[in-house]
């Protein structure tokens, strides 16, 4: 679907919503709620028909199903309600209970299909903040229904919503901090999520402070968190949920905040049931000093580590001399290309002369910079390689052939401008040879890969024989 269309969608959710909210608690506010709410499970499941059959699509089958239990649990109670008989507790609260763990192991099916294998810092790091959110649900919203004297079903089945909730939470905190492209599709999931979130606090913390006729207007919001869902399964780009992602190498400066709140929840909570007195507020903040100065030392040993791994991983990817990528980083980038690719294959004409008349300082010198005029003739997309010796590559994705021609002519006229050389010049040309493919469902990404370099360096050796500086295309 169109980005505009499901901007449209979200709008007329959101005016659908608003409509529900005035007109709550009415014979027809009831109407519409309902007509509504089945509006969105048909669309919800009319996307998830949209996406292809496989893995990919079973988080988007659990997330449908989790709105249509709650669409069930509404019905149920609706009819109860004109029976004017609603239970405090009955099968609707099964319905409603049930969507939160499907929600959350849809959110984790997820989680684990955008870092396979790589969960498990975002595990720990959402399990760390699910014990201080399960911590505070149990001291605020939990106890205070304990022991009121309902029967055994009315005492355990309230608290199990914030239960669920955490559940949910540690699910989304999964999805928050796993590895993966964070585009619009991503937003959204995380923002119905929050949504319901807010809904779920809401209804146990608002009745403490204003009237709990108002506090239940807040219900139809669970709505629009449905319609975020359906956009994020609707959107093109739907597939950064479920897609393997790159891992990042940095300490999100978020993470460490979050950690940080987590550890002050406990002493937080305890403080908050004895009471402000003052040896206590003192232990607290020094809790907290204790806590920023370890997670500040924490931090700058990860950045330091950080920093070494970078390094490291530079020098395994590029040629120590010049700069450039290696052979090592063009085999792993050059599978990767699926569309139309250009490839030039240079050596470099009297290079060898250079270095035994002036010695290998000088044919350093001209390697280097080769490699600069070569960085600077080519686009920010393009790899520039040094395979070896006076040999290099230019790896270019998305360049038709007219314009890798021109490429090779201005790499000619660019090396051949003289090399200044301690007071002197120095005088080097080059050969290159071109071989340009098309996409991969027109070549086939396995010929394509084992043979795009061998055709290049053919034509490298056309051009010398044709008079040295000069390129030839591969047929």
């Amino acid at each position: 679907m169109a980005t505009r269309r499901l901007w449209l969608f979200l709008g007329a959710a959101a005016i659908a919503v608003a409509v529900l909210v005035a007109t709550y608690d009415t014979t027809l506010g009831n109407i519409l709620y309902l007509g509504v709410y089945l509006t969105l499970c048909t669309v919800a499941w009319l996307a998830v028909r949209r996406v292809p059959a496989g893995p990919g699509r079973r988080p988007w089958a659990l997330v449908a199903t989790s709105q249509s239990l709650w669409l069930l649990g509404d019905v149920i109670e609706l009819f109860y309600f004109y029976l004017d008989q609603v239970p405090p507790v009955g099968v609707a609260d099964v319905c409603w209970l049930t969507g939160y763990p499907l929600l959350a192991v849809a959110l984790t099916m997820m989680a684990r299909r955008r870092a396979p294998g790589r969960m498990r810092g975002a595990v720990l790091d959402g399990l760390t903040l699910a014990v201080a959110a399960a911590m505070a649900s149990w001291q605020f919203l939990i106890v205070p229904n304990l022991g009121t004297g309902y029967s055994l079903a009315e005492t355990l089945v309230p608290p199990m919503y914030p239960i669920a909730s955490v559940v949910l939470l540690t699910a989304t905190l999964f999805i928050a901090l796993s590895p993966g492209t964070r585009g619009a599709p991503t937003r959204l999931l995380l923002g119905a999520v929050v949504l319901y979130l807010a809904v779920d606090v809401s209804y146990n913390v608002l009745p403490l402070f204003l009237d709990y006729a108002l506090v239940s207007k807040i219900g139809p919001l669970i709505l629009f968190g449905n319609a975020l869902l359906i956009a994020a399964c609707l959107h093109p780009g739907r597939d950064e949920l479920t897609r393997a992602g790159h891992q990042s190498k940095v300490l999100h400066p978020s993470r460490v905040l979050f950690l940080g709140l987590a550890f002050l929840t406990a002493p937080t909570l305890s403080l908050i049931e004895s009471g402000l007195q003052r040896n206590a507020v003192v232990a607290l903040v020094a809790t907290a000093l204790s806590t920023a100065f370890i997670l500040s030392r924490f931090t700058m040993a990860v950045r330091e580590q950080e920093k070494a791994q970078a390094q490291l991983a530079f020098q395994a990817r590029h040629d120590p001399l010049t700069g450039a990528a290696n052979r090592s980083e063009l085999e792993r980038v050059l599978p990767q290309q699926t569309g139309p690719i250009a490839v030039l294959y240079l050596d470099l004409d009297g290079f060898k002369e250079i270095n035994d008349r002036y010695g290998h300082d000088a044919g350093d010198h001209v390697l280097t910079a080769v490699a600069r005029r070569l960085s600077s003739a080519v686009r920010g997309s393009d790899l520039v390689v040094r395979l070896g010796g006076d040999e290099f590559v230019l790896l270019c994705p998305d360049l038709p052939e007219p314009e890798a021609i021109r490429l090779a002519e201005r790499v000619l006229a660019d090396v051949a401008q003289p090399i200044a050389f301690r007071g002197g010049t120095l005088d080097v040309g080059v050969s290159v040879g071109i071989a340009a493919y098309g996409p991969v469902e027109a070549a086939g990404a396995p010929a394509r890969d084992a043979d795009v370099l061998r055709t290049a360096d053919r034509a490298m050796y056309e051009a010398k024989r044709n008079g040295r500086g000069r390129w030839a295309l591969a047929q």
